[in-house]
Formats: structure tokens, sequence, C-alpha cells
């Protein structure tokens, strides 16, 4: 099994929710949500991802009839900061938040290791959940969170941005009335470099705050580690975890679950349906080649991973060199390119069949439209118009990937799915 920093028998154990128990205790479920009712929505985490949901969430508040009421955050700063943009109330204890009957959703900007004991406390509150991405911090956590999601029955969006690009919804139609044959692989990248690495400079150390300062400098340590629940260990206080913690595996899995997570889950609707897939056979390598600054997190990632429907992936993300690789399917009988407007190309001896799927062309260009961005497909959903763009079966099947991708990286091993236990062998 995967080491983690708990079991997946310590998370439901310490969650007391798959078994029948709550852990707010009896908080009835929130009102049910007309078509023309307001949405009120608190947000739990308020950093940089966190503020601009409030921000953004805001500017739609009348177009989209719904309102940010309370705000959480452990930095007394950053819950001021949100709380005047939304002028509701702000709590450093989220749990304070959630207790609220006339708060109907949730939205979760945590850093990974809170991401599924906020979404399955939120969701026996009776909340409605859109969780950033990636959905959790280990496959034990990805597996407790879709049960939840099917037990509670609850709207759950997770947030990989191209999943509400309709490039990759075109490409499955595509791909499904067999316009490129057999798909038998793809790839794709995301990739950034620069001067000062972004991992530390879009998370800038506030020098003057700490879990012994007062008012707006006060951070509470402890319970932003989460170690009473066995989230992640329990360390003396150290700023560089606690602003930078994308670089540190206790809290994060690096590139691959901050970066790649937006690119396999939209490949996964493309190739295998809104669904995803889960793995077979995931391995990855790479190293800490340039970015020596004392992180865990590697600056060269790659994976590979091979899927029970006869298909391969390659999946890159670096912070050394920005030129990456487009998203690409290949199929037997063409190409598909989405790094633009999705264009079909047909290859080599297997052209003609291409011509017979795509209306005798020999390049074909699928033709797009705009789709709702991530939190008014979510807005939409919560009041039973569509459903989202990255449900929690499509955000299990990607987060188990690519948390068996991190494994495989940092104990140089192959990672296998076995898909009856739904845990992860060592190869």
């Amino acid at each position: 099994m995967i080491p983690s920093s708990q079991s997946r028998r310590t998370f439901v154990k310490n969650s007391s929710l798959l078994t029948g128990a709550t852990l707010l205790g009896s908080v009835p479920y929130a009102r049910a949500i007309g078509a023309n009712d307001r949405i009120r929505i608190g947000v739990i985490g308020v950093g940089g991802m966190g503020t601009g949901h409030v921000n953004s969430l805001v500017s739609k508040s009348e177009a989209e009839n719904i309102q940010v009421v309370a705000v959480s955050d452990v930095y007394q700063r950053r819950v001021s900061r949100s709380k005047e943009i939304c002028k509701g109330e702000g709590y450093l204890d989220y749990r304070r938040l959630l207790e609220r009957k006339d708060i109907d959703a949730v939205l979760i900007a945590t850093p990974d290791h809170w991401h599924a004991r906020l979404t399955i406390e939120a969701m026996d509150a009776g909340k409605h959940v859109y969780c950033e991405k990636p959905m959790t911090h280990t496959v034990e956590q990805a597996i407790a969170v879709r049960d939840a999601v099917k037990k509670f029955n609850k709207v759950f969006q997770v947030g990989p941005n191209a999943t509400a690009n309709d490039t990759y919804w075109k490409a499955h139609e595509a791909i499904a009335a067999g316009r490129l044959g057999k798909v038998t692989w793809a790839h794709a990248s995301y990739n950034r470099n620069a001067r000062t690495c972004l991992f530390n400079e879009h998370q800038k150390i506030d020098p003057t705050a700490g879990p012994d300062k007062g008012g707006e400098d006060f951070i509470d340590w402890n319970m932003w580690l989460g170690h009473e629940w066995d989230l992640a260990p329990k360390i003396p206080w150290t700023p560089e975890h606690f602003f930078r913690f994308r670089k540190y595996w206790p809290y994060n899995g690096g590139v691959a679950t901050d970066l790649l997570y937006h690119k396999l889950a939209p490949l996964l609707i493309a190739i295998a349906g809104p669904n995803g897939e889960y793995p077979l056979r995931v391995n990855a390598n790479g190293g800490l080649y340039v970015e020596k600054d004392g992180r865990d997190i590697p600056d060269v990632f790659m994976l590979t991973a091979d899927y029970p429907s006869e298909w391969s992936l390659f999946l890159v993300s670096t912070l050394t060199n920005d030129a990456g690789i487009p998203d690409k399917i290949y199929g037997k009988f063409g190409t598909m390119d989405l790094s633009s407007a999705p264009k079909l190309t047909g290859n080599g001896d297997f052209k003609p069949e291409f011509k017979e799927k795509n209306e005798g062309l020999e390049e074909a260009i699928l033709q797009i439209k705009p789709r709702r961005d991530l939190e008014n497909n979510w807005i939409d959903a919560m009041r039973g118009n569509g459903t989202v763009q990255c449900n929690v079966d499509l955000g299990c099947s990607t987060m188990v990937a690519i948390k068996m991708a991190v494994e495989s990286y940092r104990q140089k091993k192959t990672m296998l799915w076995d898909a009856k236990t739904e845990k992860v062998v060592v190869s």
C-alpha cells in the first residue's frame, strides 16, 4: 500500500461519516434551492486562490442571484480581507461557518491535505461543495470523498479549469463517433519557467505573522496542520511550510497535483468520458535539478499511465523550461491536436478510413462554443440546471492516477491499481 499520513481506515474512523455518525452533531440539511432562490455561499480558505473566488463570486452576485455570506481561514489577516470584500462574517474556525443553517454551499480553497475532511464535513452539514483541485491529498481520501458524495447526494464540483473548455467535450463526441479510429495514446504538459520560481513568487512569506502574534498577524498553526485529525505531522511553526505549502509532501503533491491535475481531468473527459477512468499502471520519473531551496518536490516531473480501455498517457510538468508539448490524442485513423482550435488530421495508410469518418476530409476542425465557467456551472447544477463539469467520479479517477504518479516518483517503483479492492499495489 501507499505510505501516507493516514490509512483509509484512520480517515474514515476520524471523520465518522461513512459509518452513519456525524462530525457536527445533528445539523439539519440546508434548505432546498429553488430556481429563483438566492444561493448563500461560504468560502473556506481565503489565500490567493480563495480570495480570487470570493472576488469572482461577489462580482456575479446580482447576475447569478448568489451571496457570499461568510469566509473562514486560519490567518486573521486573510479573514479580515475577504470579510471586507464580501461584507459577510469571518471565522478563524471553519466549524462555525459550517454550523450556520443559512449557508447552502461551501467553496473550499485550502491546502490539499484539508480538502477531503472539509468536503465531507460540509456535505454532512447539508452543504453543496465546490472543492479546488486536487480533489484530495491521498488515494484513500479520494475514495472516501467519492463515497460520501454518493451517500449525501449533494452537488459536488472539482475545480480543474479546462474541464469547462468545450474543446474536450467536443473531442469526446468525435472519439466516441470513431472519427480517430481506436485511440491508443495521448500526451500533454503544463510547464513554467521564471527567474524566481512561481511556487515562491506567488506565495510570499509574511514575516510579521505567526501563531505567537496577535490581531491581524495571528495564524492558528495547529489548526492549519490538522495534526489532531492526522492530516499532517505536528511540527513547530514553519513559515515556509505555511506560505509555500505546494513545495512540501505533507500538504501537496507538487507540480503533479498543482498543475498536471489540470491536464489529466480534461483528457479523461475526451478519451474516457465524463466519469473518467481509473488507470492500470502508473510510473513517474524526474528530479530536483535546479530549484534546490530545501523543497521536497521535483522541478521536472514526467508520468506515464496505462488504462484498461487500452490506451497510454504521457504527461510532463517542469519548473525549469516553459516550452511544453501540446495536448494531442492519437488514434489509428488520425491525430487530434487540442492545443488551439481542435483539429483532426488523417494519418498514414489509414487516411481513407479517416476521410470516411470525417465527411471526406483529410483535415477537420471541431466547432466549439463557450461554456459556463466552473463557478457558474456549479451554481447551475445546484439549481437543477444540468450537471457539473468535473464530477466526483472524474475527480476521483484523476486523483488516483496523479497520486499514484507522486508515489511512483517518491518510491522509485511502479504503481498498480487493483480495481476490485480499490487499492494501490506497489510492483
